[in-house]
């Protein structure tokens, strides 16, 4: 998933859906405009995502005579969707990670999509609801209305630690942090560095706090501390204990030389050519760096390893579509969720644009059949719980970062989570 990331991380293609045919299944009944709606795409028009729906988008005007206008915004979308809902001048559809989305839907702005997880795939004869997961849904926070359904997903991302599974100190991969810090002494004592890290790029490397939060003190942890307005989830004991996991990893030495002046991508394609053994990033990094392996690469993952706490949830963020709940032609865009899910599109987002879908029966691409395993075995939770986007940014990415990069303490990374938590309620009111 080409620069599908936390900074560029914007979401998932949301493919508008035309006319709205009264055909039986199918959400809606009409808008202002039932032969035409608008969508803003999270993707640009040249990456792979972008191409996969817009031939959906040629196939389903030809098919429909629904007129779509697209604009393909890029990462950007994530910054002018609120100023544009505010402004009444939203798309009909528009598509992000649930973690961006979730900021409108928190605050009452998007549509309740129930009417698409009841509608027919087209062709399939079963529901919506019926090819996704509700694990993948259940997890996501509830509006003001108590809903939870405002985003269909149509590709499936997670993260953790990636590697070449050909290098022989790799053959049994870490299953206890315990076990992660001997990986990574004996790798320091070969002169290898056991992690890289581009040290700009703050969500990837916020991965590890926040896998860690959860390892110790179980999922929906940053979330619960996100809700305390006092800040005081900040004080919990548990929390300082993971804070302190990653001071180890960065007073060990394990991370790789010049990481913490370094600007992505250049430690990741160090990595990529066997400069470090492990890389925490979301699962679209095979995909990126393909044309920089050697020859007998083989990528394998794993996620976190467990601490003491036992958790074993697998990261996962959600892409997918939404509708603005003051959309003109929302109909003709739900009712294209539905068309763009059908089995024969969607698995072009596996095999074209090398990502993993949350339909089951679509194989995950080469390298990511480790991540797709994981995800369908083992209890899944949304990367930052589904915090909105603004709250890592304004929050916690710029504190982390400093005790990533070493400069300050595991204590001192607490106190400044927490006054700048403060601050961000002070604001956000």
């Amino acid at each position: 998933m080409s620069t599908t990331r936390r900074r560029t991380l914007a979401g998932i293609a949301a493919l508008a859906l035309g006319a709205v045919v009264a055909g039986c299944g199918q959400p809606g009944s009409g808008g202002d405009n039932a032969g035409a709606f608008t969508y803003w795409s999270m993707w640009r028009a040249d990456e792979p995502q972008a191409k996969v729906i817009k031939a959906a988008i040629d196939k389903f005007q030809a098919e429909t005579g629904v007129k779509v206008t697209v604009e393909w915004q890029g990462r950007d979308v994530r910054q002018k969707i609120g100023p544009a809902i505010a402004a009444g001048k939203a798309p009909d559809l528009w598509d992000q990670g649930a973690d961006v989305v979730a900021t409108t839907a928190l605050a009452g702005q998007a549509a309740d999509l129930s009417s698409v997880y009841d509608s027919e795939v087209p062709g399939e004869g079963k529901k919506v609801s019926e090819i996704i997961d509700a694990k993948y849904v259940e997890g996501l926070p509830k509006d003001p209305a108590g809903v939870n359904k405002w985003l269909v997903p149509y590709e499936l991302v997670s993260a953790g630690f990636f590697y070449n599974a050909a290098d022989p100190d790799l053959a049994t991969p870490p299953g206890t942090w315990e076990e992660l810090i001997k990986l990574c002494d004996t790798l320091k004592a070969k002169g290898k560095a056991c992690l890289a890290s581009d040290g700009d790029a703050a969500w990837e490397n916020f991965l590890t706090l926040d896998y860690l939060l959860v390892r110790d003190n179980g999922a929906g942890t940053l979330r619960k501390i996100f809700e305390d307005k006092t800040g005081a989830g900040w004080d919990n004991p548990g929390v300082l204990e993971s804070v302190k996991r990653v001071e180890q990893l960065v007073k060990g030495g394990y991370l790789i030389e010049g990481y913490d002046a370094g600007k992505y991508p250049a430690q990741q394609t160090n990595w990529a050519k066997g400069k470090a053994a492990l890389l925490m990033q979301g699962s679209w990094v095979p995909t990126e760096v393909k044309p920089l392996v050697g020859a007998g690469w083989k990528t394998g993952y794993f996620p976190m390893p467990t601490t003491k706490g036992g958790n074993t949830e697998v990261d996962a963020i959600l892409f997918g579509f939404s509708v603005p709940k003051k959309a003109k032609n929302p109909d003709p865009a739900k009712r294209f969720i539905s068309y763009f899910l059908e089995k024969e599109r969607l698995e072009k987002i596996a095999t074209e644009a090398g990502n993993i879908t949350p339909r089951a029966d679509i194989p995950a691409p080469a390298g990511l059949q480790d991540v797709q395993k994981a995800l369908s075995e083992e209890p899944v939770r949304w990367i930052m719980d589904n915090v909105p986007g603004e709250y890592g940014d304004k929050v916690v990415f710029p504190v982390f970062l400093e005790l990533w990069h070493g400069k300050i303490t595991a204590e001192q990374f607490v106190a400044k989570a927490k006054a700048a938590h403060v601050q961000y309620w002070k604001v956000a009111g």
